[in-house]
């Protein structure tokens, strides 16, 4: 099983927020997820980045690999493999 840290699309249409999760690849995008880890909305300036950092270093050295994005966000947040 194929663990990805991906967004999960929540909001209004054309208000997109985000929850950052952790869930089996082959899951949908707003489907089936492991765990919960953070949040992200793109619509305040400047974009507002929750991410409980623990569970986050936990899921990367148990294998999780994180989107592009997420990483992106993940090193933003000053959280490295």
């Amino acid at each position: 099983m194929a663990v990805k840290i991906r967004l999960r699309r929540m909001g209004q249409k054309k208000a997109p927020f985000y929850r950052i999760i952790v869930a089996d690849s082959r899951s949908p995008r707003d489907g089936r997820f492991i765990e919960e880890i953070g949040t992200y909305n793109p619509n305040v300036e400047p974009a507002d980045v929750k991410i409980d950092a623990d569970a986050a270093k936990k899921w990367l050295d148990n294998g999780a690999q994180p989107t592009e994005v997420v990483s992106r966000l993940f090193k933003n947040a000053g959280i490295e493999k």
